[in-house]
């Protein structure tokens, strides 16, 4: 793309642009601070894409204590923070970010069990902790659908 990523299709692409543009260009005019500019650039850029993936360990947490806690009470509590969580995502992510998630899906799944994991002890359900999968058994689709909910483990 010769004018790189538009800033209303992919914020967090856009950012990465414009702070490599910023930084190569001619030094033609010396009261501009290219680099600090341009680290505060792509510093919007990586909170936006830190904001997405704490969306989404939010929601794999959550997704994992619906899927293996025996409990009843807590049940739409934690529906609601998946579903606040997939509200949030609807607005912040773009195709860069997608991709991001997709490649970081592995960490951000050990993070999100390993909150779920702490909660559940929390509560004493020992044993819905230790059944956990250790392998995201979520796809980014399934984590981000509306109104997809992983069915109780027997």
């Amino acid at each position: 793309m010769p004018d790189g990523p538009r800033y209303d299709d992919d914020f967090y692409a856009w950012t990465q642009y414009q702070a490599e543009v910023l930084r190569t260009m001619r030094r033609a005019d010396n009261r501009l601070d290219r680099e600090r500019l341009a680290e505060e650039i792509e510093d919007l850029g990586k909170s936006e894409r830190n904001a997405v993936r704490s969306q989404i360990r939010r929601i794999i947490e959550h997704l994992l204590k619906l899927g293996c806690s025996p409990a009843e009470e807590p049940r739409y509590s934690w529906m609601r923070s998946v579903a606040e969580a997939r509200a949030t995502l609807r607005d912040e992510i773009s195709p860069t970010l997608w991709r991001d998630a997709e490649a970081m899906l592995p960490i951000l799944y050990r993070d999100g069990r390993r909150q779920a994991a702490l909660g559940l002890q929390d509560h004493g359900e020992h044993g819905a902790a230790a059944s956990l999968p250790t392998a995201c058994p979520y796809t980014l689709d399934q984590i981000l659908a509306d109104e997809w909910y992983p069915g109780r483990a027997s």
